[in-house]
């Protein structure tokens, strides 16, 4: 009896065969698919530009004037001309906000490294340095009278009044400034008056005193607003 026999092993290789065929495939095979692309996120549109926060006025009132006698003079008066010279000029700047009054003083060709005492003074400039009454006072000392100004350090103080005391430098220049608590209501001061002391005394019985009246300038405290 002839048998045909069948080569051993070959069904066997058969499946390992067609694996390795497949991962062949796989591993040698086109490139894989490229992933899809993400969109990109819209750009942010750009931030608004703030408008521009307006800067407060440095001052409600200003004036200025260049020193002349009493007999040519506008609106700056000069009643010694050796130790407040014709020419030179004054300038003041005044404004008011968050129930304080600030006041500021310039000043030009006055004589060179000296001090000057500087106050608001009630009443306008005039042919004498009398003519601008006494300082300006927010609380008025009711012992004071046109004869005898205040010397109560309680009235007559760089709070209740505005001092303006400063000191030239070599050309005869200089600035002073302040800031007192309080804004004009029904009264207001109309004038800056220069003073021979170079600084305003403060003790009692003196206080406020600043010797002689060398020039005055007009200002219109009155229109400061109350802020």
């Amino acid at each position: 009896m002839i048998r045909t026999t069948r080569p051993r092993g070959r069904s066997a290789r058969l499946p390992i065969l067609l694996a390795g065929t497949v991962l062949a495939a796989v591993a040698c095979g086109g490139p894989e698919p490229a992933p899809p692309a993400v969109p990109e996120a819209p750009l942010a549109p750009p931030a608004p530009i703030a408008p521009p926060t307006p800067q407060t006025p440095l001052a409600d009132v200003e004036a200025e004037g260049t020193l002349a006698p009493p007999d040519q003079a506008q609106d700056a008066f000069t009643y010694d001309p050796a130790q407040a010279p014709v020419g030179a000029e004054l300038a003041v700047e005044a404004g008011a906000s968050d129930g304080a009054t600030r006041v500021r003083l310039e000043v030009e060709g006055l004589l060179p490294d000296r001090g000057y005492a500087a106050h608001a003074h009630a009443r306008p400039c005039g042919p004498t340095g009398d003519a601008a009454g006494p300082h300006f006072q927010n609380e008025v000392d009711p012992a004071a009278t046109p004869e005898q100004p205040s010397t109560d350090p309680a009235y007559a103080n760089p709070q209740n009044e505005i001092w303006l005391d400063l000191r030239t430098d070599a050309e005869g220049d200089g600035e002073a400034s302040t800031e007192v608590p309080f804004v004009f209501s029904d009264r207001a001061p109309a004038s800056v008056v220069i003073h021979e002391a170079e600084t305003t005394a403060t003790a009692a019985g003196e206080a406020g005193s600043a010797g002689g009246r060398l020039a005055c300038l007009n200002v219109p405290f009155d229109q400061v607003a109350s802020g």
